[in-house]
């Protein structure tokens, strides 16, 4: 079972969805107990950094997610959810994240041409393999976000040029992070989720 961890963000509902189409069983909790006894983690997200970290503080969230990672269960990341696996982030003013992976949350720059927030479909290019990447080459999938992670290329899995060349896909050991809503990327996303699912249960 996938706990998809519920902190009251949105997308919850289409990221339980997504799973039940490919024949995960999954649940929505905040309970410390379920996310224990979950074979897998998922983080979703979608809203500001810092109201996010003050949810998963109010419902003590932040200290069972960190002693399941280190305990090897693996957790994947959904757009904001991405970001909060990040040490901090600059959005609105300076706040600590989960700090699973070594990098900072900035905002995409303002450039003629590409409006924030980014949205819509972008190509991706592979920078490092993982096993979420495999057969990911050119493929498109769905962004919608004003911030992007300024993390070191080592965790970089692939990544969309925008104004900047993006970080779409982040790792390090079990933690990993898409920026993107595999969610609402067809069967591309579907195929990633498909992934972490083997991950999960390997």
């Amino acid at each position: 079972m996938i706990a998809i961890i519920d902190y009251d963000t949105g997308n919850t509902k289409n990221v339980a969805k997504a799973l039940h189409a490919i024949g995960v069983e999954n649940v929505l909790t905040s309970d410390a107990e379920v996310i224990r006894n979950a074979d897998g983690l998922i983080l979703p997200g979608v809203g500001a950094f810092p109201l996010a970290m003050e949810e998963l503080r109010k419902r003590n969230l932040i200290d069972v997610l960190k002693e399941e990672v280190a305990n090897g269960k693996p957790l994947l990341g959904v757009c904001l959810g991405m970001q909060l696996l990040l040490e901090g982030s600059y959005e609105h003013s300076y706040t600590e994240g989960l700090g699973f992976i070594k990098g900072k949350c900035r905002a995409i720059p303002d450039k003629e041409g590409f409006p924030v927030p980014h949205m819509g479909w972008n190509e991706l290019i592979i920078t490092n393999k993982s096993p979420l990447t495999e057969n990911l080459e050119s493929k498109y999938v769905y962004f919608v976000h004003s911030y992007y992670a300024d993390c070191e290329k080592e965790y970089i899995n692939a990544v969309a040029n925008y104004s900047i060349p993006v970080p779409a896909m982040i790792r390090n050991g079990n933690v990993y992070g898409a920026q993107f809503h595999p969610e609402k990327s067809s069967t591309v996303g579907l195929g990633i989720l498909k992934k972490f699912k083997e991950v999960v249960y390997a």
